[in-house]
């Protein structure tokens, strides 16, 4: 079963590969794994979309937790989430199919970002179930290059990633300060973590 997965991290050189890295060594599977920039300077945004069972799913997110950049990790498992995907495609076209594939993009909501004398590029974006039906119709016109860049989400309504204090206050714990403060490990972590 897939599982979305966002992890706030902190900015700084090394905590992509630290954290596919991780993956590798325990033989986890990503299926999509998303980094970018959020609305503060030190802080970056991992959405990681992986297949597993629950017992695989809990080890991962306990894997993620240890690492020292790793500020908060967050499981859509249970939480209604938005997600969204983005997909460009580059098909060949002439004169006479140049029209049927716009007709196509439109009724799939996408854009036309690129027309060619012989290629015509669209965008997508949404859910991956779309995308399959949209290559589907599209393949007999001949896909020259797909590219997708991976799932991105969020938690539906006031629910935030950003702010780690709610959950620790509700669940009777001490809020965390000082988010882009680098966080020293525990003897535990430090110990249980294997090197390189």
């Amino acid at each position: 079963m897939k599982h979305v997965i966002t992890a706030l991290v902190m900015n700084e050189p090394g905590v992509l590969a630290h954290v596919a890295g991780m993956f590798a060594a325990r033989g986890f599977n990503i299926d999509s794994l998303v980094v970018g920039r959020t609305e503060d300077p030190n802080l970056s945004r991992m959405t990681i979309v992986t297949v597993a069972d629950e017992r695989t799913l809990d080890q991962v997110r306990k894997q993620l937790a240890k690492i020292v950049t790793v500020v908060k990790v967050r499981d859509y498992k249970e939480v209604p989430f938005v997600s969204r995907d983005l997909m460009l495609v580059k098909l060949r076209s002439t004169a006479a199919t140049r029209g049927e594939i716009i007709e196509l993009t439109s009724l799939f909501r996408g854009q036309v970002v690129d027309v060619g004398t012989n290629s015509i590029i669209v965008q997508l974006a949404g859910q991956e179930e779309k995308f399959e039906a949209f290559v589907e119709l599209v393949r007999p016109y001949g896909i020259l290059e797909l590219g997708r860049t991976g799932v991105v989400a969020m938690a539906r309504g006031t629910d935030s990633l950003r702010n780690p204090g709610a959950e620790e206050a509700s669940a009777g714990k001490a809020p965390r300060t000082a988010i882009a403060a680098k966080r020293q490990p525990t003897q535990e972590e430090l110990e249980s973590t294997p090197p390189g």
